[in-house]
């Protein structure tokens, strides 16, 4: 296991000012960027570029998001402590231990069994345990474990996927970035069986949230 010294901890604390100087300012979520190791998230080979403000490949053609992103997605999610927050997309599992962090039982899907297998155990080695981590479609969520009091999606969506939607408790909060080439971030809230508000943020870059063609 690689280490996190006293230099990987001064950057985490430039790349929070760095966000927070982009309109960041839920400190909690601020918090969180200062306290868990990117570097260790990523190839070695990446690990310079572990604390700038960009997004870097990781394993199965994913990315690894850009830390502002993962902070406004996470800060218009407004998690409280102790949420149940159902997360699409794993990935590398960095965005999981920005919830944890702010104390949401998290429930978390991967498509790639690679990738999956992989960030199950790097999490828990590195002392972050999920509520549980689900190799599956993201487009269905996990209904056995809904309602959610919220719901990040780490990848672009083309539409906004209706389970989602069914899964989400009302007066909960889903942030999903949706759109094909780039995408709109989108927050809806559920205000009764049949009504979700749309507001609607600016436009990013996710890899595609993918479907189980089988």
């Amino acid at each position: 296991m690689r280490k996190d010294t006293l230099k990987h901890q001064g950057k985490r604390l430039q790349l929070a000012k760095v966000v927070e100087d982009k309109g960041i300012r839920d400190e909690k979520v601020l918090d969180a960027i200062k306290k868990i190791p990117r570097h260790l998230f990523m190839d070695s080979s990446f690990e310079d570029h572990a604390y700038q403000d960009k997004a870097f490949p990781i394993a199965a053609d994913q990315t690894i998001s850009q830390p502002y992103t993962v902070a406004f997605q996470t800060e218009v999610l407004q998690v409280k402590k102790g949420d149940m927050v159902l997360e699409i997309g794993t990935g590398s599992g960095y965005q999981t231990a920005v919830l944890c962090e702010l104390g949401a039982k998290v429930y978390s899907i991967e498509r790639q069994l690679e990738l999956f297998k992989r960030t199950k155990l790097f999490l828990s080695k590195i002392g972050y345990r999920p509520r549980y981590l689900a190799f599956g479609d993201g487009y269905k969520g996990l209904p056995d474990y809904a309602p959610f009091d919220r719901i990040i999606v780490t990848a672009g969506a083309p539409f906004v996927p209706n389970p989602l939607l069914s899964q989400l408790k009302i007066g909960g909060r889903m942030v999903i970035p949706v759109g094909k080439d780039t995408q709109i971030m989108t927050l809806l809230e559920r205000k009764s069986e049949t009504e979700f508000e749309k507001t609607e943020f600016g436009n990013f870059r996710f890899v595609p949230l993918l479907e189980d063609r089988n």
